[in-house]
């Protein structure tokens, strides 16, 4: 803290004026960073405080929709700086964390006042253990200590784009099962209601993720949703094109009366089809993909074995004859 007044009184010139804005700065740092972990810890507890006021409202007949005065309430004010204006940029991120499968309606704040709390920590972190090295210049701290706080400021992000695209791929490799199960449902006498139950119950171990999305489809058709809707919600949640094509598919089959069998039996038959292609064209880019291992990994040790002795042997010659 002290390397930090000293450059502050360094720019200034001003002893006074320095440790002023010394400890405006650090008030305010302190003040976010404890908004920022109070607003995460009580968020982990959200879930039990809404069973917990559900449960309390039913037993006293009280309406269940009866806001609470939690930690979480009175503090919403304060975190709604967390999180940035633009509208763009939130569809961006809100979308992301449901494809992570974050669906809490306090992810986005949670996720900017992680930001938030690992920006000013990671700052103050690299400023006091650089501090400790008397040998660095005031500069080289303070240049560190900012690294520190870039890296706890994109490191969420960095991390939230990894779990979703992990997300998303691992609900892509677990469609084809689904899709064919889901047409061996229906061809069978099943309603797609029927079916999507039915594929959610056999994904459950194999591949949790889109068993998860099913069950949530079924969840909200049964809470009063349409199909098409629930349907469509679930495409974008996961942010996989073929369920979007499906859903799309499906949805045009249900406006224009067609049977929903065979255009999902038709839709199979063209993601087979798709899947084929994207393997051949995987297969035909080896041959090109294969030149630079070749080139520098292979191509040495061979010339190695067999150049060097022929090598070794004009040298000997050489060192011989001279």
């Amino acid at each position: 803290m002290d390397v930090l007044l000293q450059m502050i009184s360094e720019q200034l010139g001003n002893e006074r004026y320095a440790h002023m804005i010394f400890v405006s700065l650090s008030a305010a740092a302190a003040l976010i960073f404890g908004l920022s972990l109070t607003f995460l810890i009580s968020s982990l507890s959200e879930p039990f405080r809404q069973r917990l006021h559900a449960l309390t409202n039913n037993k006293s007949g009280q309406k269940e929709n009866q806001p609470s005065g939690d930690i979480l309430s009175s503090i919403d004010p304060l975190t709604k700086h967390f999180v940035p204006t633009k509208k763009s940029v939130l569809t961006q991120v809100r979308l992301r964390l449901l494809n992570a499968g974050y669906r809490s309606p306090h992810a986005l704040k949670n996720f900017y006042a992680l930001k938030t709390l690992l920006t000013v920590g990671l700052f103050f972190l690299g400023l006091y253990i650089t501090s400790l090295m008397p040998e660095m210049s005031s500069e080289q701290i303070f240049l560190i200590a900012v690294i520190g706080g870039l890296a706890g400021y994109l490191l969420p992000s960095m991390v939230l784009e990894h779990l979703a695209k992990r997300r998303i791929r691992q609900i892509h490799n677990s469609f084809p099962d689904a899709l064919d199960m889901l047409v061996v449902c229906v061809e069978s006498g099943l309603g797609l209601n029927g079916a999507l139950i039915r594929v959610a119950d056999e994904l459950d171990v194999s591949h949790p993720e889109l068993a998860e999305e099913l069950s949530l489809v079924n969840s909200e058709i049964r809470a009063g949703v349409n199909r098409i809707d629930a349907l469509k919600a679930m495409a974008e949640r996961t942010g996989v094109d073929d369920i979007k094509g499906l859903v799309a598919l499906i949805d045009q089959s249900v406006r224009l009366g067609g049977s929903i069998a065979n255009t999902l039996r038709v839709y199979s038959e063209e993601f087979r089809d798709k899947r084929t292609q994207r393997a051949e064209e995987a297969a035909a880019k080896i041959g090109t993909k294969m030149i630079f291992p070749l080139t520098f990994c292979l191509w040495p040790g061979f010339f190695l074995v067999a150049v060097g002795p022929a090598v070794l042997k004009v040298l000997e010659v050489l060192a011989s004859n001279s």
